[in-house]
C-alpha cells in the first residue's frame, strides 16, 4: 500500500476520474446521436484530443469541461456526478482498470482500445477470467510459509499485550450483563440465553457438514449444532464460538492473517464468556494470596476443559497476577500445534520465526508427561535450560488426532505461588539448541542414517498446503446446501 500527502491523490485516483468522466462525456454524446466529431467542431477541439479525454487518457481543464457541459444541454456537476453509468460504459471502465492492474501486468497481457466492435459479452468474459485469476492467486498466497508469517505476525501481537485484549474483555462483560449473568460457571442455558440476546435459536441437528462445528443463517436468525456431540465434548463452546464471530462483527475473510486473526479472537471471546474477567480475577488473586494457584482449580471452578483453563489463565495472569507465563500444546508426536511465551522460554523456531511445527523437547515437561502412567493427576516438573530454570503442570488430553499434552510454565521466581512447586521431577534442557535432542547422538546417527526410513506421524494439518477458500478448510457447497434444505419455508 503506498501512502500520499494529505490531500494529494495519487495517480491511479487521478486516472480513475479521468476515465469516468471521459466515459460520461461519450454516453452523453452518444445519446444526444452527436459524433465524435461533431462534438469537436462545437467545443472547438481536435477530434484527437476529444478522444483522448473520453478514453481517459487525458485529464481536460475545467473550462473545456464547462464547454463540453453547455454544448451536451447538461451542467458541470452532472459530468462530474457519481451516478453510475450505463451497463457497457461501466464494463469499459473496469476492464480499462483491470488492464493497468498488477494482474494484466504480471501475465504481460498488453493493454488494447476497447472499441465500439468490441462485443459486450467478451468485455463481460474477460472482466469473469480477470476476477478469477485473482480469486486463484489469492488462493496460492494461501502457502504454508505464509500462514506461518501469518502466524509469526499474531503471536508477536498478543505478546506485546501479554495476550490480554481489553476490548474483548468488554465485549464478553456486555453480553455477560446483557442476559444478567451472576457469575461463576456459565449455564448451557445462559449460552441460550445469549443465542436469543443475539437474535438466534438454537437447532441441533445430526447432518451438520462435517467440514464444520457450526453453521450459522444470517438470514433467518438460526444457529445449527451438531446433535452427535462427543461425550466429553462442551456444547456450551460450540454455541459461544458460532456467536463469537457474530458479537464481533466478523465479515468474510479476505487473508489467511485475517482468518487466523478471527479464529484468535473468537477462541479468546469464548474463554472470556465461559471464565469471566470480573469473577476469575478476584478467585485468582486470592489463590495467588494462598500460594495456591492452579489451573485444575481454575478449570473446576468453572466447568471448562483443562485447555481452555490454561488459555483463559495466559490471558489474565500477567496484566492481574503479574506473573508471566508460557502455554504449550504439544502432539503425542512431540510436535508443537500451539505456542504462547512472555517469560522469555525461548522455545526452538523456525527461520521464520514460528514455534508451531516445531519438535518439543523430548526432556521438557510437555514431552515427559507421556511417559507418566498417572494421567489422573496434573505432572509438575522443573526444567534447567540455558536461559533460566521453568517450572510446568502438564496434562495429557485425547482429541481427534491423537493425544496432546497441555502446559503452563513460569519461571523459576514465580514458582512459589502455584500448587506443585515442591515437586521432585527435575529435567535439563537445552530445546533451543538443536544438538540438545532434536538431533541424534553421533553414534546413533552413524549406525543407522542410511539405514532407516521412517513414516512420519506428525499431524496432517501441519504438513498440507494450506486449505483454500474464504475459510480454509470448509466445503462451502456442502454448508449451502445444508442451509438450503434447513431453511425454514414460506
Amino acid at each position: 500500500m503506498t501512502l500520499t500527502a494529505p490531500g494529494q491523490a495519487s495517480d491511479t485516483e487521478e486516472s480513475v476520474d479521468a476515465l469516468t468522466i471521459g466515459r460520461r462525456i461519450r454516453q452523453l454524446r452518444t445519446d444526444r446521436g452527436m459524433t465524435l466529431e461533431e462534438l469537436a467542431t462545437a467545443v472547438d477541439r481536435a477530434p484527437s484530443q476529444l478522444s483522448m479525454i473520453e478514453n481517459g487518457r487525458r485529464e481536460p481543464k475545467l473550462t473545456l469541461l464547462q464547454t463540453i457541459a453547455r454544448t451536451l444541454g447538461t451542467t458541470l456537476d452532472a459530468l462530474l456526478e457519481s451516478e453510475p453509468l450505463d451497463e457497457r460504459s461501466t464494463l469499459e471502465i473496469a476492464l480499462e482498470r483491470a488492464m493497468k492492474g498488477q494482474t494484466f501486468q504480471a501475465l504481460g497481457i498488453p493493454s488494447f482500445r476497447i472499441g465500439k466492435g468490441v462485443p459486450t459479452e467478451a468485455l463481460r468474459a474477460m472482466l469473469a477470467l480477470q476476477g478469477e485469476i485473482e480469486r486463484l492467486r489469492d488462493e496460492r498466497a494461501a502457502t504454508p510459509e505464509e500462514a506461518r508469517r501469518a502466524n509469526v505476525a499474531l503471536r508477536r501481537l498478543m505478546r506485546t499485550q501479554d495476550n490480554y485484549f481489553p476490548e474483548l474483555e468488554e465485549h464478553a462483560r456486555s453480553i455477560l450483563t446483557a442476559v444478567d449473568h451472576p457469575g461463576g460457571p456459565l449455564t448451557q442455558r445462559t449460552a441460550s440465553d445469549i443465542a436469543a440476546h443475539l437474535g438466534f435459536t438454537l437447532h441441533y441437528v445430526p447432518d451438520l457438514p462435517q467440514t464444520t462445528r457450526s453453521v450459522a443463517d444470517i438470514k433467518n436468525g438460526r444457529l445449527y449444532l451438531s446433535s452427535r456431540l462427543a461425550s466429553k465434548g462442551d456444547p456450551r463452546t460450540a454455541v459461544l464460538q458460532a456467536l463469537s464471530s457474530r458479537i464481533l462483527g466478523h465479515t468474510e475473510p479476505t487473508s489467511y492473517a485475517e482468518f487466523l486473526r478471527q479464529r484468535v479472537e473468537t477462541n479468546y471471546l469464548t474463554g472470556a464468556l465461559l471464565i469471566p474477567e470480573d469473577h476469575a480475577v478476584p478467585f485468582l488473586l486470592e489463590a495467588k494470596g494462598r500460594r495456591a494457584v492452579s489451573i485444575e482449580d481454575l478449570r473446576d471452578a468453572y466447568s471448562v476443559s483443562y485447555e481452555t483453563a490454561a488459555h483463559r489463565f495466559t490471558n489474565l495472569a500477567t496484566v492481574h497476577l503479574g506473573i508471566p507465563v508460557h502455554f504449550l500444546k504439544v502432539h503425542e508426536s512431540g510436535t508443537i500445534t500451539k505456542a504462547y511465551e512472555n517469560d522469555d522460554v525461548n522455545f526452538p523456531t523456525d527461520r521464520l520465526g514460528s514455534i508451531e511445527g516445531q519438535m518439543c523437547c523430548r526432556k521438557w515437561t510437555s514431552r515427559v508427561v507421556f511417559d507418566e502412567d498417572d494421567h489422573f493427576n496434573p505432572y509438575y516438573q522443573y526444567t534447567d535450560t540455558g536461559n533460566g530454570t521453568y517450572w510446568c503442570t502438564a496434562r495429557v488430553e485425547l482429541s481427534s488426532e491423537g493425544a496432546h499434552s497441555v502446559s503452563v510454565g513460569v519461571r523459576f521466581d514465580d514458582t512459589k505461588w502455584f500448587l506443585g512447586r515442591d515437586t521432585p521431577h527435575r529435567g535439563v534442557s537445552k530445546h533451543s539448541v538443536e544438538v540438545c535432542c532434536r538431533r541424534a547422538p553421533a553414534d546413533l546417527e552413524a549406525s543407522w542414517r542410511e539405514y532407516a526410513w521412517p513414516n512420519v506421524r506428525t499431524p496432517r494439518t501441519l504438513l498440507a498446503t494450506l486449505p483454500t477458500g474464504a475459510f480454509p478448510g470448509v466445503d462451502t457447497t456442502d454448508v449451502y446446501e445444508f442451509l438450503e434444505a434447513h431453511a425454514p419455508r414460506g
